[in-house]
C-alpha cells in the first residue's frame, strides 16, 4: 500500500504503463519492419539475397514482434499488481482506471494476430 492519498500515484503508474504501450507497439512495428525488409531485398536485388538471410529476417522480425506482445500483456499485468495496492482514495470518482490496461492487451492481442498472418503468408 502507498499510504499517499493522492491520486498522482494513480496517474504517474497510468504514465508509466502507456510509456510501456508505446514501446511495444514501437518493437511491434519494428519487427514488421524487419519482416518486409527480406521481401523487398528479394524484390530490389534478386539475385544477391540468399535464402538463408530470408529466413533470418523473417524469425528476427517475428521475434521482435513476439517481444513487443509479450512487453504489452506483462506491463498490464504489472499494472493490475499496483493498482491492488492503492487506496480507495487515490482512485478519483468517475475515472476509469482499467482503459490503459486494455488498450495493451488489445496491442497484445492485434500483435499476436500479425504474427499468425505473417507466418501463415510466409508458406
Amino acid at each position: 500500500m502507498s499510504g499517499l492519498k493522492d491520486p498522482r500515484v494513480l496517474f504517474a503508474a497510468e504514465r508509466t504503463l502507456l510509456a510501456w504501450n508505446r514501446t511495444s507497439l514501437a518493437l511491434i512495428a519494428f519487427g514488421f519492419l524487419v519482416e518486409r525488409a527480406g521481401l523487398l531485398l528479394s524484390a530490389l536485388a534478386p539475385d544477391h539475397v540468399h535464402a538463408s538471410g530470408m529466413v533470418l529476417t523473417f524469425w528476427l522480425g517475428f521475434a521482435f514482434i513476439l517481444l513487443g506482445a509479450v512487453s504489452a500483456i506483462y506491463s498490464s499485468r504489472q499494472y493490475a499488481v499496483f493498482l491492488k495496492t492503492l487506496n480507495p482514495a487515490e482512485f478519483p470518482e468517475g475515472y476509469g482506471i482499467r482503459w490503459g490496461m486494455l488498450v495493451n492487451v488489445a496491442v497484445a492481442i492485434l500483435a499476436l494476430g500479425l504474427i499468425v498472418v505473417l507466418y501463415i503468408g510466409r508458406f
